[in-house]
């Protein structure tokens, strides 16, 4: 098990270095002088000459780029030109708040579509099955800058019940929470009642009512166990999705996390944090993909003989 992982890891450091070439190479290909949004429009030439060769931005770009790979080399990844702090210690204080909503997240989109993916396959073809179903429809046709406003507009705008926007108390992780695990609850709740119906329909689950065992124990203790596998990679990736895809639900609510430090970093054209944040986001898919192997070796023991 311990080499697979460390295989898994090799295998993931030149998907790390392929991401942050990309975004390397793309963020200096977009228009746009961080030197001269730093200082303003009406700044001097030779002021904006003299930041940009103080920041290195006057360099040919291979340059720039070996001496960002050897300060990542050295664990720096360099300061931020809009806030003029370090990149390390923003996205310590950002990361939290996104690991927290994509963790509540996640628990809403497991919460509605594990429920809802065994009735639909229990009662195959029935009415429930076919409401689920237009559930999963509706929340995979609604985006997130669409539902986001939708549920501001109604629950605190209209019935005064939760926060509009920022990171102030358990309240303000509803909505964003909801908007975020709505589309993914979709997908899950179909996932679960495909793998679902492939269980009901096997000769174990047939003995098992057999004995004369409860529904409930037939559909949770068995069927739904040996479900798993599909639901808890489709939960592993959804993790990683969610904290790589909050960009646009953390501008919508305000949320202070990386998804929206992501899109303060673009606007500033501020490199040394939009790559801190990139390689956050990808080093936190890799791990997330991991911890997803090691929850299978814990749920299917056939996991642990391969």
């Amino acid at each position: 098990m311990l080499r697979h992982l460390l295989r898994r890891v090799l295998l993931a450091l030149p998907a790390l270095w392929l991401v942050l070439t990309l975004v390397f190479l793309l963020i200096h290909i977009v228009p746009g002088d961080p030197a001269e949004q730093m200082l303003g429009e009406g700044a001097a030439p030779g002021e904006i000459a003299g930041l940009r060769h103080g920041l290195g931005l006057d360099q040919p770009l291979h340059v720039q780029y070996g001496r960002y790979l050897r300060q990542l080399a050295r664990g720096d990844l360099g300061e931020s030109l809009r806030f003029h702090a370090p990149v390390r210690k923003i996205l310590l204080e950002r990361y939290p708040a996104t690991l927290a909503l994509a963790f509540w997240a996640l628990l809403v989109c497991a919460a509605i579509a594990i429920p809802a993916g065994v009735l639909a396959a229990h009662r195959r073809g029935r009415g429930a099955d076919r409401a689920v179903g237009v559930f999963t429809l509706l929340g995979l046709a609604v985006p997130n800058f669409a539902l986001g406003p939708l549920l501001i507009l109604l629950f605190s705008v209209v019935l005064g019940l939760l926060p509009v926007s920022g990171r102030s108390g358990a309240g303000s992780y509803v909505l964003p929470a909801a908007t975020l695990g709505a589309a993914l609850a979709a997908i899950l709740a179909r996932m679960v009642r495909g793998a679902m119906l492939e269980e009901l329909s096997s000769d174990y689950v047939r003995t098992a009512r057999a004995k004369g065992l409860s529904e409930g124990a037939v559909l949770f203790r068995h069927a739904f166990r040996n479900a798993l596998i599909p639901v808890i990679t489709i939960l592993g990736l959804q993790f990683g999705t969610l904290l790589a895809g909050a960009i646009v639900t953390e501008s919508i609510f305000a949320w202070p996390g990386i998804g929206r430090l992501t899109v303060q970093a673009i606007a500033a054209r501020d490199y040394p944090l939009l790559q801190g944040s990139i390689l956050l986001i990808s080093i936190s898919y890799v791990m997330v993909n991991l911890l997803t192997d090691v929850v299978y070796a814990v749920v299917d023991p056939r996991v642990r003989l391969q």
